[in-house]
């Protein structure tokens, strides 16, 4: 086993595991990469796990190696921020499936000294969450001071806070929910079959050959408009034409809200792996934390110690207010210790991870009431 452990650099660890798997799967050996800001104190007690999006990854705070550009949420994390590295010792770890460095489609199956492409386990949230824990039980870290995450973040610390409420002192969830819609599942379905439609998908066995790209191209696509409103899309583009004074009664992107939707698409395939997008959009469409408890969420936290805030915004279709205020609902009759806020944006999905000061001043105070206890 491999290890670097020096703090905030690009880590990697492999570990022997296993992981059980909610299909029934045990998966081992388990690929860890992650990183970290900040140091642990004398009795480990001040570390925060950031739990990544969908389409995100570990390089929460430092610049991203395939896109040169900065960590996904600075406006976070960073000295003198709310998530702060120089009070905590900040973790954040690419998801088991993924394909930035942790186990998943793209990672070479010790058996066959082959991608595993499609023979890579179906997981889920939970199964994420089990990794993750595998992980901090090697760095020896047994509390969280927090768990923080946005989106499939958000899924991955309610399910930090419902399988492991022992070890997880602070949950922060912003813009996410504790299952999945029908809307939710049917616009993955869209996306997955986009790729899968793609010829060069070929049954996932596409590594060494070309990607599939306009299938994940489209994917994305169709994805990043649930991300965003109505009225910022209205705002941002209108119906304004993109360099040209009339329509081309063709179908170039007349319009600059196709252009935009077309440059996300063909920028995202260059830094994500289309088997990835499968297994992690199945992953969050398979998510629902009341199931295991006969349906009823607040079963799911009965008798916690955790204490929650959950953010969400008033544009957020996605995942609306209502999902945020189910969460808090079932968390207030389980006893748990709740505070939620509803912010105004018209970013929509997207708020969470743009400037949004109240939002930050919201996760520092939340915090720092955990921190003073």
């Amino acid at each position: 086993m491999h290890e670097d452990t020096r703090f905030g650099l690009d880590k990697k660890t492999q570990l022997l595991g296993p992981v059980q798997l909610d299909s029934g799967v045990e998966f081992a050996p388990v690929e860890f990469a992650y990183e970290t800001y900040g140091a642990l104190n004398a009795d480990k007690t001040n570390a925060i796990l950031i739990c990544h999006a969908l389409t995100l990854d570990q390089y929460v705070a430092s610049n991203h190696p395939v896109t040169g550009k900065a960590g996904w949420w600075t406006r976070m994390v960073g000295p003198g921020k709310p998530i702060d590295p120089t009070r905590h010792c900040i973790i954040s770890i690419n998801v088991m499936g993924s394909c930035m460095g942790s186990s998943g489609p793209a990672s070479i199956d010790p058996t066959t000294g082959a991608p595993y492409a499609m023979a890579f386990p179906v997981i889920t949230i939970a199964d994420m969450v089990r990794a993750q824990a595998l992980l901090l039980n090697h760095l020896g870290i047994e509390i969280l001071e927090a768990v923080v995450g946005g989106s499939m973040g958000g899924m991955q610390a309610l399910s930090w806070a419902a399988l492991y409420p022992d070890r997880v002192r602070s949950a922060v969830i912003i813009a996410s929910t504790a299952r999945h819609s029908a809307q939710n599942i049917a616009f993955h379905e869209v996306g997955r079959q986009a790729i899968m439609a793609d010829p060069s998908w070929n049954n996932g066995a596409y590594y060494g050959h070309e990607a599939p790209r306009a299938g994940l191209a489209v994917a994305r696509m169709a994805a990043h408009i649930t991300y965003l409103s109505e009225a910022g899309l209205t705002e941002k583009f209108g119906r304004r034409l993109q360099n040209r004074d009339a329509k081309s009664f063709g179908f170039d992107a007349d319009f600059q809200v196709e252009s935009y939707l077309r440059h996300q698409g063909l920028s995202f395939v260059d830094r994500f792996d289309a088997n990835s997008y499968l297994y992690i959009t199945r992953a969050m469409d398979y998510f629902d934390l009341a199931e295991p408890h006969d349906g009823v969420l607040a079963k799911t936290f009965a008798g916690t110690k955790t204490r929650f805030c959950l953010i969400s915004f008033d544009s957020d279709w996605l995942y609306p207010t209502a999902e945020s205020r189910r969460i808090v609902h079932a968390l207030n009759a389980a006893g748990a210790a709740a505070s939620f806020v509803e912010l105004s944006s018209p970013f929509g999905h997207d708020a969470f991870l743009l400037e949004a000061p109240e939002m930050n001043r919201i996760v520092d105070g939340f915090l720092r009431a955990g921190e003073s206890r």
